[in-house]
């Protein structure tokens, strides 16, 4: 005959830390399994942007700037072919979406002109604000070879030259802002050279 286990609150605390344990352990394994593949994906995401957002290159020069205005570092990757510079490759944030954060990738020519933008995250509304990125919409077309120094980067509804997502202002106003930020990054660096 099987013995009888009572249930008491020693038992219960057991049973819940051992299950902890377990789940815990299992956690922690599924993480370091996924984290390097990860890793890599973000990586090769980068590095595709950087190739679609600045003239063919041979190599790149990374440096990380802090904004004079504050907040996180900007990346900037500067793009040579050969000894001569092709551009600049800045990945760029802003906290203004409608459902936070984006990230962006700005390409400048040497002469301070947008070479081409890319998203590289994005939490925004699907078929709404999602619109940013080149191939869900022609949005991102309006900022090719537009030089910011003349080009006001707002929306036409804050007296701005860009062109809103229709029924995505929130996240049409954050992207001009990503961008405006790279800009500016660049123009602290003694200016696009």
């Amino acid at each position: 005959m099987a013995k009888k286990i009572e249930s008491s609150f020693r038992n219960m605390v057991l049973a819940l830390l051992s299950i902890s344990m377990v789940a815990s352990f299992a956690l922690g394994a599924v993480y370091n399994l996924t984290k390097d593949p990860i890793a890599k994906a973000q990586q090769a995401k980068k590095e595709e942007a950087i190739k679609q957002v600045v003239p063919a290159f041979d190599r790149i020069e990374n440096v990380s700037i802090i904004p004079a205005e504050g907040g996180d570092p900007l990346q900037v990757n500067k793009a040579y072919n050969g000894d001569s510079l092709v551009g600049y490759a800045v990945e760029t944030y802003s906290d203004k979406g409608f459902s936070g954060r984006i990230l962006l990738m700005v390409g400048f020519l040497p002469d301070g002109t947008i070479f081409n933008t890319a998203v590289l995250k994005h939490s925004e509304t699907p078929g709404l604000g999602d619109k940013m990125d080149a191939a869900k919409s022609g949005f991102p077309e309006q900022f090719r070879n537009q030089d910011p120094a003349s080009f006001t980067l707002k929306v036409k509804k804050d007296g701005g030259q860009v062109d809103a997502i229709t029924a995505a202002t929130i996240s049409s106003r954050a992207f001009c802002d990503g961008v405006q930020r790279a800009y500016n990054i660049m123009n602290q660096e003694g200016g696009l050279k």
